[in-house]
Parts: structure tokens; sequence; C-alpha cells
């Protein structure tokens, strides 16, 4: 193998990782409703495709290439996976099942979060059903916060399509960029 070649391996590889990360975000995106920042990395996506893949294609005697696309869509399936998670677009809502409820809604408001708290019953008697609504990236924050204070508490946590009164949108939005990505 040559230096160009060897070259032209490595770009299509960096090239891969790029669409294919931006086809993941892009599909999060459209999952999540936000039409024009999936119809922006659609744009970029499809183009480094082309360009790629019409290397490849009109190089198929270079067995080297084939084996860097995949390389680089594979990579590019993690990468893409990787940034979406650091981004966490979205809302969830923490729903905590605790016997300490007054103590844990009161910890959890002092930390900024909007709380709705029920009172149930459990097999061993009455519970507390505390409903958390927060952005997805603060979600780890507030299942961590209520284990610490309720180490036996039961968390599940539910994605959020679409809300009547987001508190968490209006509450807890602290960057300047989540407005670029908000749905539209």
């Amino acid at each position: 193998m040559n230096a160009a070649m060897l070259g032209t391996c490595l770009l299509i590889v960096l090239a891969r990782i790029a669409d294919v990360s931006f086809g993941t975000i892009r599909t999060i995106c459209v999952v999540n409703g936000r039409r024009g920042i999936a119809w922006v990395l659609a744009i970029f996506e499809i183009l480094i495709w082309l360009a790629v893949v019409s290397k490849v294609i009109n190089s198929l005697n270079t067995p080297a290439y084939a084996i860097a696309y995949a390389i680089g869509y594979a990579t590019g399936n993690f990468v893409g996976i990787t940034i979406e998670k650091y981004l966490a677009f979205g809302e969830q809502v923490v729903r905590v099942f605790t016997r300490k409820g007054a103590e844990l809604s009161a910890q959890l408001r002092d930390a900024g979060f909007g709380v709705t708290q029920l009172v149930g019953q459990g097999r061993d008697g009455p519970v507390d059903l505390l409903f958390v609504q927060t952005l997805r990236k603060m979600a780890p924050k507030a299942a961590k916060q209520a284990h610490q204070i309720d180490p036996d508490c039961f968390i599940v946590v539910d994605d959020i399509r679409s809300t009547s009164n987001a508190y968490a949108r209006t509450a807890l939005q602290s960057t300047s960029w989540l407005g670029m990505l908000k749905k539209k």
C-alpha cells in the first residue's frame, strides 16, 4: 500500500465517521421532533456520503477502500452515539418510588427540580411517588440525588415526547445553544 492509497483510506474513514455521526444525531433529532436541525444535518450527511461512496464504487478493484469504508461506518456509529449522549437532547421524567417522599421532594426542589408528589400503596405499605420533569442531561443528577437521600428508592426514567407546560424548558435551561435545538 503506497502513501496515496493510505491517505485515501484515512480520508474515507474520517468522512464516514463524519457522515454516520451526522446521521445518528439526525435520526435522534427526527425522533425528538427537531425538524430544522435534522434538515441541516441531512444535507451535510448526504453530501459527504455521496463523495465517499462514489470514490469506493469507482475503485472496487481496491479492497482497502471498502475496508476503510466499513471501519469508518462502524466508528461513525460509536462517535455519533457518544456525541448525542453528550448533547442529551430532550426531556425526561424521573419517577421515584420512596418512603422518604417529603425529605426527597424538598431536597430535589432545593436543587432546582420541579417535583410532583403522590401517595400510593405498595406491597409493604404506603409509598410516595415523585415525578421529576427535567432536561435529559439533568436526569442522572436527579436520580443520583434521590439515591443519596434514599438508597432503597426505586427509580424509573422515561423520555418525554411533548408536554403541555414544560417546566424543564423554562426553569432548567441554562445554556444558550439549546435555543437553536428547540423543537420547531
